[in-house]
């Protein structure tokens, strides 16, 4: 959520930004309110402290006295509660007003409509060129008796998948990996809920823009997490940090649901997009500084970079445009992994930057050295992913006989199997 003081005085700013994200608000509407609003609450707490003012003098006034001062207290409570009608009628539309309007762009982001214009920064590794006709990760799968989608369908429906026997060792031994690779870099290892409050949503910028995406249980008001950066930020909800802890850094394994709502007939075959997850989540709370964030962000994308050289995975990084970007995102990159069977490269990791969007809506604070108090930074990053991991291992290391060799960072966690047979 944006300061409403920062939209007062940035209004045309704020308004582009939205533009350029596609996220259609009308900036003059929240204004129009805020002018509205403001007044009138401004009367109100005046009226407040007008009655608190009379109402300590009835109890020393003569009798006479005593009953005006009653009148006026009367009087003004009649006006304050036809004020607060009114407020408690407007304050909900700006609200809602305030939660759909996106934080714009960093200055330096690449202006573009969708992924296609988002920007190559580099590339790590050569796409390996195969001597045999190489097959996708269902084929390859299929024939190692490791994966199964005809069942995963018949239990769970569309986009379902099962991973069996050394395919379910290979996950667990790729998590495992990146898993201890996070910890060492110094984030914090957390186990957090896959079920969460509305707030939790509300305050992390999941709800109610992306809503259509989530898994929600009406009955109990609860929603599954896409990413368990919703539960490691709610952790610290209205609460105030100091300075000197700053930043935290945590991660967190857990597994991930989304409804790929709006993807009806795209990538339906195979692991790249699924509605089941285990994913590797890295958050920092940081103080407020533009400067150190960028900072942050870039050690994470490090982080990401560092597992992905490990596995021995060609990658591009991308930066990634304004209109790809998300509601509270001011700058974004995107790592992508080379897929044989795509012939390209596919979105395996991203690293977001969200300054004050999330800690605020959140009512995240830390108090500074010199006393003051400020809201927090947020940043956010996918360390490891599974299943899209999964499809570029087997793929990128498969062999002419059907075998899948494993790239070495991975054989003490395959109970020492470097190859993967039928």
């Amino acid at each position: 959520m944006l300061d409403i003081k920062f939209i007062r005085q940035n209004a045309q700013q704020v308004q582009a930004g939205n533009d350029a994200k596609g996220f259609k608000v009308d900036v003059s509407q929240v204004l129009a309110l805020d002018d509205e609003i403001r007044p009138m609450q401004q009367e109100l707490e005046q009226l407040q402290a007008e009655r608190n003012k009379l109402s300590q003098e009835i109890p020393k006034a003569q009798a006479d006295k005593r009953e005006l001062l009653k009148k006026e207290v009367l009087a003004i409570k009649v006006k304050m509660e036809s004020l607060e009608a009114v407020l408690n009628e407007r304050r909900p539309i700006l609200n809602e007003l305030l939660l759909k309007l996106a934080q714009p762009a960093g200055p330096d982001v690449p202006f573009g409509k969708d992924d296609k214009e988002n920007v190559e920064v580099r590339k790590w590794g050569d796409p390996r060129k195969f001597a045999f006709s190489a097959k996708d990760h269902i084929a390859i799968g299929e024939k190692l008796g490791i994966l199964d989608f005809e069942r995963g369908v018949k239990v769970a429906g569309s986009r379902s998948y099962i991973l069996k026997r050394d395919g379910a060792l290979l996950e667990q031994a790729v998590l495992r990996f990146g898993y201890d690779f996070v910890v060492k870099k110094g984030f914090a290892p957390h186990s957090v809920p896959l079920l969460v409050k509305e707030e939790a949503m509300i305050g992390t910028g999941y709800f109610p823009v992306g809503r259509d995406q989530a898994y929600f249980i009406e009955k109990d008001k609860l929603a599954l997490i896409g990413t368990s950066e919703v539960s490691l930020c709610s952790m610290h909800a209205n609460e105030m940090l100091t300075e000197e802890e700053l930043p935290l850094r945590y991660t967190s394994l857990t597994t991930c649901f989304r409804r790929e709502a709006g993807t009806y007939g795209k990538d339906t075959r195979g692991l790249y997009r699924v509605h089941q997850f285990n994913k590797i989540e890295m958050v920092v709370f940081a103080v407020a500084d533009a400067k150190k964030s960028e900072e942050y962000h870039h050690e994470l994308l490090s982080i990401s970079e560092g597992i992905l050289q490990a596995l021995e995975l060609p990658y591009r990084v991308v930066y990634v445009c304004t209109g790809d970007l998300g509601q509270g995102q001011v700058r974004k990159h995107d790592i992508e992994t080379w897929m044989p069977s795509r012939n390209g490269y596919g979105e395996t990791h991203s690293c977001s930057t969200f300054h004050d969007f999330q800690a605020r809506r959140l009512n995240i604070r830390y108090k500074t050295k010199d006393g003051q108090k400020a809201i927090a930074y947020t940043l956010n990053n996918t360390a490891l992913a599974i299943p899209r991991i999964l499809l570029a291992l087997l793929e990128n290391f498969q062999e002419a006989d059907g075998s899948v060799s494993l790239p070495s960072v991975l054989h003490p966690y395959m109970m020492g199997k470097t190859r993967l047979r039928a």
